[in-house]
C-alpha cells in the first residue's frame, strides 16, 4: 500500500469501504496524487492541486465576503490586519501562498479561510479581542488551516468516496418559490462549500501551527491561550452568538487547557514576548465604538433565524440608532422587511446600503428582488445588472434577470437569460421553470428539455 494512503483517514486506516473506493483508482489516482504534505513533511493521498485550491479560492471566496457584508469600509484597519497576517504568513510552512486578509462586516462571531489564503475576520468577532497577540493567534490559526491543506483533504476524501462535491458557484439547496426573496438576498451562492467545517484533529493541529507561527513571528503565546479563554467565555455567556464559529470550528474546554500546556512545554522562554496591547487599541478603535451596535445586529440576525420578526426589527433599529449608515444593519433591515413582505421599506432600506456602500454587491441583490417582488421589472433589472457587475458567477443573479426581462414583456431577452442559467443550473425548481419558458416560448424542444 503507497506510504500516501496512511494520512487519508483520521486514524491513519483506511476503512474497508475507503480500501475499495481507493483501490477503484489505482491506476490514476495514485499516479498523480501522491504529495507531500508542507507540514508533517510525509506524503500523503491529494486529488486537489495548489493551483486548483487558488482556482478555487478566487472564484468562491468573493461571494462569501459579500455574504458577510463585504470587507469594512476602515482601510486603514484592513492594513493593519493585512500586516499582521502577512508577517505571520511569511514564517509558515506556505509562505508563497497568495496570502489576503480582511474584516468583514458580518456581525456574528467568526473567522475563517478559503485553500488559497484568503482570510478573513468578522467584525463580531473582532470587536471581542484584547491584543495584537489575540490577533496573531486568530490569523495563525487559519493560516494553520491553509498549510496543513484541511479543506483540500475533505474535498480529497470526498472525491474518493464518490460524494457530490459543489466546486465553484452553485444554487442554495433551498425549498423557495421563484422569487426565494430571503436566499436570494444573501446571494444565494455556494461558497461555503469551500469552507470546511474542520474536525476536532483538525482544529488541534491548527492550534500548534498558530502558536507556532505566532511565536516566530515575535508575539507572546500567551495571546493563544487568551483567544481560546475569550472564545470559552463568549461560548458560556451567549451560545448563540457564536454558534456559527463553533459549527466549523469545534471549541472545548480541552483546546484551552492544550494551549496552556503547550506553552508552558514549549514556550515557556517566550513568554516575555511583547502582545502589542497599545497598538491593537489604537487601529480598532474605531470599530470598538461600534460594539454596542454590532451586538444589537446580530441581536436581530439571530431573531431573524426564530422568525421572531418584531424582536428582530426592535434589534436592528436599535443598532440603527447607534450606526444609521451602517451598511450590514442596512442591509440586514432590508431583508427583515422582505421576510415579512413590505417590499416597499425592504427597497428603501436596500437603496440606503447601496448609497452607504456603492462597490459592495449584497444590497443590490435585495433591492432586486424586492422591486421583482413588486412587479417593478426594470428596476429589479438594474439592481440585478449592477449585481453581476459587481460580483459575477451567481447563478441565481441570472435567473432574476431572465424574471425581470420576462416581466417587461422582453422574451428573447429573458429567453437568453433563462438560457445562460441553465447552462450552469440544471435541476431544482427555477431550472424547471426557466426550461419549461424556453419551451413553451419554442426556443427549444420538450425532448431537449426532458434531457431525453
Amino acid at each position: 500500500m503507497p506510504v500516501c494512503l496512511e494520512s487519508f483517514s483520521a486514524s491513519g486506516k483506511l476503512t474497508r469501504r475507503e480500501f475499495l473506493c481507493v483501490s477503484a483508482l489505482a491506476g490514476t489516482a495514485f499516479a498523480v496524487g501522491c504529495v507531500v504534505n508542507p507540514v508533517t513533511g510525509k506524503q500523503q493521498l491529494m486529488l486537489v492541486s495548489r493551483e486548483q485550491e487558488i482556482a478555487l479560492d478566487k472564484e468562491s471566496s468573493p461571494h462569501q465576503f459579500s455574504a458577510d457584508y463585504g470587507a469594512v469600509q476602515d482601510n486603514s484597519l484592513n492594513r493593519y490586519i493585512s500586516g499582521v497576517g502577512l508577517k505571520i504568513a511569511s514564517h509558515s510552512h506556505r509562505p508563497d501562498m497568495p496570502y489576503s486578509f480582511r474584516c468583514v462586516n458580518a456581525c456574528y462571531a467568526n473567522a475563517y479561510a478559503f485553500p488559497g489564503g484568503s482570510i478573513a475576520t468578522t467584525r463580531g468577532l473582532l470587536v471581542t479581542l484584547g491584543n495584537e497577540a489575540e490577533l496573531a493567534a486568530l490569523l495563525g490559526h487559519e493560516i494553520g488551516h491553509v498549510n496543513a491543506r484541511h479543506t483540500a483533504q475533505q474535498m480529497t476524501k470526498k472525491m474518493l468516496l464518490g460524494v457530490a462535491l459543489a466546486i465553484g458557484t452553485v444554487v442554495v439547496a433551498e425549498k423557495n418559490k421563484k422569487y426565494a426573496p430571503l436566499a436570494a438576498g444573501l446571494g444565494a451562492v455556494g461558497a461555503g462549500a469551500l469552507l470546511a467545517h474542520y474536525s476536532r484533529n483538525d482544529e488541534r493541529q491548527a492550534d500548534r501551527l498558530g502558536m507556532e507561527y505566532m511565536v516566530r513571528s515575535g508575539y507572546n503565546p500567551e495571546g493563544m491561550v487568551q483567544l481560546m479563554d475569550v472564545l470559552q467565555n463568549m461560548s458560556k455567556r451567549n451560545p448563540g452568538f457564536i454558534e456559527r464559529m463553533f459549527a466549523s470550528h469545534p471549541m472545548s474546554s480541552e483546546r484551552l487547557a492544550t494551549a496552556k500546556e503547550r506553552v508552558a512545554a514549549l514556550y515557556a522562554d517566550k513568554t516575555k514576548l511583547p502582545f502589542f496591547r497599545e497598538r491593537f487599541m489604537d487601529h480598532t478603535v474605531k470599530l470598538r465604538r461600534l460594539k454596542p451596535a454590532i451586538e444589537s445586529f446580530e441581536n436581530g440576525a439571530l431573531a431573524m433565524t426564530r422568525k421572531n420578526y418584531n424582536e428582530a426589527e426592535n434589534q436592528i433599529k436599535k443598532g440603527l440608532k447607534l450606526a444609521p449608515r451602517d451598511y450590514a444593519g442596512l442591509t440586514l433591515m432590508a431583508k427583515l422587511q422582505l421576510a415579512k413582505k413590505n417590499f416597499a421599506r425592504a427597497e428603501l432600506y436596500a437603496k440606503k446600503a447601496e448609497s452607504v456602500y456603492p462597490g459592495e454587491a449584497q444590497a443590490h441583490h435585495v433591492a432586486g428582488v424586492a422591486a421583482l417582488s413588486m412587479k417593478q421589472y426594470a428596476r429589479a433589472y438594474a439592481d440585478f445588472d449592477q449585481y453581476e457587475k459587481l460580483l459575477p458567477g451567481n447563478p441565481n443573479t441570472v435567473f432574476f434577470m431572465g424574471l425581470s426581462q420576462e416581466g417587461m414583456g422582453h422574451r428573447r431577452l429573458a429567453a437568453a437569460e433563462y438560457q445562460r442559467f441553465l447552462s450552469v443550473v440544471r435541476s431544482g425548481e427555477q431550472a424547471d421553470y426557466a426550461r419549461n419558458r424556453l419551451v413553451s416560448w419554442g426556443f427549444i424542444k420538450q425532448r431537449t428539455a426532458s434531457g431525453s
